[in-house]
């Protein structure tokens, strides 16, 4: 789409003005998404750091995989309590929930200020992940996944091939990896933590190809402002959600473990 010429379409033969028109629509549509996605991505970055260093920072201790309680202010006992965690387990999917079934119904604006309390809500939540693994590793991984994000999302953006087929088929691998997650609370077992970490990273590359496809095939140049802002914030969601957990199933290869 960014290479359109728009003064050799103009000139074609049976191209009609609408066309233009159509296609700059799509390109600000496209760019909105991206723009609230990375808005999410980054107020989650930032208040994950934020509440780190609040609840003690590189002072924390933790000994095989526990918390020992040194280093840890009177907030981090707070907020890295079971009763608080669950809490914001339990609000982050209901937000998720609520603006999935919900959408139709509230204003753009509405919607965007949810999608960045998700994502706020969320940072705070995967603040945890630096009790686990080295600062440098996250910043590593972090880059590593923008930039097979940003080729897949490229791939799903420009490509003519149909991937509704192969998204109903990752949908089903979801409800089966998500399964295979709370069989593995209980069991423990390492081989299957590697098998559900190579899964989880193929099962979200292909969700942000297909994604990003369907996101663009729900614009339309009948919407009016808010409509449109609706998919823009649903389409952010989605590939939000798609890095993150591409950014997190690859943490676990390539973090360097405190």
């Amino acid at each position: 789409m960014s290479d359109f010429d728009r003064n050799y379409a103009t000139t074609r033969p049976g191209y009609r003005a609408d066309q233009v028109a159509i296609d700059a629509g799509l390109r600000a549509y496209m760019i909105r998404v991206y723009n609230y996605m990375a808005s999410g991505v980054a107020l989650t970055g930032v208040l994950s750091w934020l509440t780190y260093q609040a609840a003690g920072g590189s002072a924390i201790e933790v000994v095989n995989g526990r918390l020992t309680g040194v280093g840890l202010t009177g907030f981090g006992h707070a907020i890295y309590s079971p009763g608080v965690s669950i809490i914001l387990l339990l609000g982050t999917l209901g937000l998720v929930f609520f603006l999935s079934f919900r959408i139709s119904r509230l204003q753009a604006s509405t919607a965007l200020s949810l999608f960045m309390l998700y994502a706020g809500l969320l940072g705070v939540a995967l603040s945890s992940v630096f009790l686990t693994y080295t600062g440098s590793s996250i910043t590593r991984t972090f880059f590593i996944s923008a930039a097979a994000f940003g080729a897949l999302s490229l791939y799903g953006y420009t490509t003519q091939r149909d991937l509704s087929p192969v998204g109903s088929f990752l949908i089903m691998g979801l409800f089966g990896l998500i399964l295979a997650m709370l069989v593995n609370v209980f069991l423990g077992s390492q081989g299957l933590a590697f098998a559900i970490s190579v899964i989880g990273v193929l099962i979200f590359a292909g969700l942000t190809a297909w994604d990003t496809q369907r996101i663009k095939e729900m614009y339309s140049a009948n919407d009016d402002g808010t409509v449109t802002g609706r998919k823009a914030v649903m389409g952010a969601l989605a590939l939000y959600l798609d890095f993150i957990n591409l950014f997190l199933f690859l943490l676990r290869f390539l973090g360097d473990r405190r």
